[in-house]
């Protein structure tokens, strides 16, 4: 329905009900000298939204712009609803990662869900058809009494919204930390691929007198202050926050992504912008400042599903699958002709104009009136004090203790944040399109750019104990690994996309953790030629206090030129050698090996050798397009005993019992820190056994450490599979592996188990 909007109480702005719209006295102040007079409850409202942190980034702007965000590739940087990178013939990939983290907390299931939808709105924006999405997400403790249920509805929100418009979930990351207790993580992330030549902006540029459309979902009251929600902490009135979470559909993102795709084939749009955040009156001034224009709007002819709304109501709903357009006076007809097709909502709801100012009409009279320009530009941007986290002292070398490493490995495989993750993705379509080449449980996920022989490698993924530990470590380390993992597959990395989750940044020491991260973030990105170009900041994210841990998720994007030259991590065959790249493990400080068996977090996180990264990750690369490794894998969380696990692993989920037997070198002061150390920048491969001599003479040649530490094994006989061996330490079976691996999650869902350290 739409038809006459509710008029608006004229409510007195005191000094409660500015403080309930997020904003300062020193801020109402500012607007007031904006306006020349006392805004209405409608430009309050409007003001709130374009002013609070999660549209402004008041607190992060001037961080963020120390970012590297240009190369020869990168077609779109930070700016626009994702970014886009080239990846040749004619072609290029739009991706975004974005966060849901509040929302998803209050109504788990609904947030996480709609925050898949927004992800896929950003990318369809642009023009691009969504090929693949990722999540990143973190959990409280698993024996605090809400994280069981989060988990469930989260993973079952994501999978339902993914699965049901038809875009494969094709990989992510979930860990789980107390300190997530009072504010879990959601982060999303989509790609998709367009025409390099025909991407889609938000600027309504020289289109004064163009009509304003509005497509999609009709508006109601759910979502209402959501943006203004995520940019504040919680408290014990969580619970009150429920109507602020907005309900998707996926069905109607279906229909609306295909007539979006469908009008974008034709010259009809000027500009477009998804409705997300503070939604009509994000997209709108947005649509406006970046072309330089006015917007007027006729808030009578926006379709309302919900009777009586208030201008500010509609303003400020952030009812899902909306889209804001400008279209060409004489497409009129054709683009409402392709929206009644697809069965979506189709309403010109106003005009651009060239006064650069928002005006807002309801019932024949103006009920806001706005200057476009000062809510984006004068936003207040704070130079945040900001206290750097010390350094943590080196850790003492710990001489071998004599521990068994086999009983360690089993302790590591079942832990929360090394077990199989398999109950979650078996819950999403990840083969949906068909052009999923490798799925979860990789380094990176492939899925094949439609109708070609190159693919694209997805990542997402962060270590948030090493980034508050050493913040500045920690970033460049996100950064790396995501790089690292591309690599691993034999991609080339591109660009990343990041979701930046902090706790309060008016505390000093929280915002030194950004700070630091940001730094960490911007060297490995100029050290690695791995431009940031799109991403989101999520602050605040605490409850009475009690921060989340620094959490700069990191979404990678590379590309495999040929798919028939791409590694995964399986062990392939009986008798190839094993080699370790990248030199031996030692550092324990801040690993999950200390975590889980020594229970205790100390120490510096593994320092990161840019220069030695970049070398190291080219050699590798360059073996795999080469067609000179069988099988690959990242050494990260757990060292290299369990990396070499997850290749079995692997192996076996493919169909084959490939074992393997290692050997400690001589030299090694710890058996532990050799086998479960996560120093960065290193790989595992397996090679033909008579290809290995060669390829360590190359390695040495180009001054990479590179050493043969064992070879892969089969069945021994009269045993029913393969096992894993460290010479001298022991033996298990990689059946019995796999039952450890596999039987946490599940059965903690189940309400089975618990995990205590």
């Amino acid at each position: 329905m739409s038809g006459a909007v509710a008029a608006m109480p004229e409510a007195p702005i005191t000094p409660a009900l500015v403080a309930e719209h997020g904003l300062s006295a020193e801020e109402y102040a500012r607007i007031e000298r904006v306006m020349g007079r006392a805004p209405n409850l409608t430009e309050l409202g409007v003001f709130s939204a374009m002013w609070n942190e999660h549209c402004s980034y008041k607190s992060s702007r001037i961080w963020l712009r120390t970012l590297p965000t240009e190369a020869p590739w990168v077609i779109c940087g930070p700016g626009e609803n994702a970014g886009v990178v080239d990846i040749g013939d004619g072609q290029a990939a739009v991706f975004k990662m974005e966060s849901h983290n509040h929302p998803s907390f209050i109504e788990p299931y609904q947030g996480a869900a709609t925050g898949v939808g927004g992800i896929l709105r950003d990318v369809f924006t642009m023009g691009a058809r969504p090929v693949a999405s990722l999540d990143a997400l973190r959990f409280g403790a698993p024996d605090h009494p809400r994280t069981r249920h989060l988990v469930a509805g989260v993973v079952a929100g994501i999978g339902g919204y993914g699965n049901c418009i038809g875009v494969p979930t094709v990989g992510g990351s979930c860990a789980f930390d107390s300190a997530y207790d009072g504010n879990i993580l959601v982060n999303a992330m989509t790609v998709g691929v367009a025409p390099a030549d025909r991407i889609f902006r938000a600027a309504a540029r020289d289109a004064t007198g163009h009509p304003v459309v509005y497509v999609g979902a009709k508006t109601g009251r759910d979502g209402i202050h959501g943006a203004t929600m995520a940019s504040a902490a919680f408290d014990e009135g969580t619970e009150e926050k429920r109507p602020t979470v907005q309900v998707g559909d996926p069905f109607t993102e279906k229909l609306l992504m295909e007539a979006c795709l469908a009008l974008m084939g034709t010259d009809a749009i000027v500009a477009i912008q998804d409705m997300g955040a503070a939604g009509l009156t994000c997209s709108s001034v947005e649509m406006a400042d970046k072309g330089g224009a006015g917007i007027e709007l006729e808030l009578d002819r926006v379709p309302l599903r919900e009777s009586a709304m208030t201008p500010y109501e509609i303003m400020l709903s952030e009812s899902q699958e909306r889209m804001l357009m400008v279209i060409r006076p004489d497409a009129e007809d054709r683009a409402r002709a392709v929206f009644e097709k697809w069965g979506v909502d189709f309403a010109i709801v106003g005009r651009i104009t060239d006064t650069g100012r928002l005006v807002l009409k309801a019932g024949g009279a103006v009920v806001g009136d706005l200057p476009v320009r000062p809510l984006v530009d004068e936003a207040p941007v704070y130079e945040r004090p900001y206290t750097l986290t010390p350094r943590p002292a080196p850790l003492a070398a710990a001489p071998d203790d004599g521990a068994d490493p086999m009983e360690a490995l089993q302790r590591l495989l079942a832990a929360p944040d090394l077990c199989s993750r398999r109950w979650i993705w078996e819950q999403y379509d990840h083969m949906v399109m068909a052009d999923t080449v490798q799925p979860p449980g990789g380094d990176a996920a492939v899925v094949r750019v439609h109708g070609t022989n190159k693919g694209l490698a997805l990542t997402a993924d962060c270590t948030p104990r090493y980034c508050a530990a050493d913040p500045a470590a920690g970033g460049a380390q996100a950064v790396a690994e995501a790089w690292r993992n591309l690599t691993a597959v034999g991609a080339r990395p591109l660009a990343i996309t990041d979701c930046l989750n902090f706790g309060n940044p008016e505390r000093a020491q929280v915002m030194g953790q950004f700070v630091g991260c940001i730094q960490g973030m911007a060297e490995a990105c100029r050290a690695l030629d791995f431009p940031v170009v799109s991403g989101n900041v999520s602050l605040y994210n605490e409850t009475e206090g009690a921060g989340i841990l620094p959490t700069p998720s990191i979404g990678g994007l590379g590309l495999i030129a040929d798919l028939g030259r791409m590694c995964d991590i399986a062990l392939e065959a009986p008798g190839e050698t094993l080699l370790l790249i990248g030199g031996d493990g030692a550092h324990l400080g801040r690993s999950l090996y200390q975590r889980e068996i020594e229970g205790r977090q100390e120490g510096p996180p593994p320092a990161v050798d840019l220069a030695a990264e970049r070398r190291t990750g080219d050699f590798v690369r360059r073996l795999i397009e080469s067609g000179r490794l069988s099988a690959c894998h990242d050494i990260a969380d757990g060292g290299l005993l369990v990396a070499l696990a997850e290749m079995a692993l692997a192996a076996l989920d493919a169909g084959r019992s490939v074992g393997a037997r290692i050997a400690l070198p001589a030299g090694a002061e710890s058996a532990a820190g050799w086998l479960f150390g996560e120093d960065q920048g290193r790989y595992l491969a397996s090679v033909p056994a008579g290809c290995a001599a060669a390829l360590l003479a190359d390695a040495e040649a180009e001054g990479i450490p590179a050493t043969a530490i064992g070879a892969n094994t089969g069945a021994p006989a009269g045993a029913t599979g393969a096992s894993l061996t460290v010479e001298g330490r022991g033996a298990i079976s990689i059946a019995a592996l796999r039952r450890i691996h596999e039987e946490w999650l599940p059965a903690y869902m189940a309400g089975e188990a618990e995990h205590e350290r």
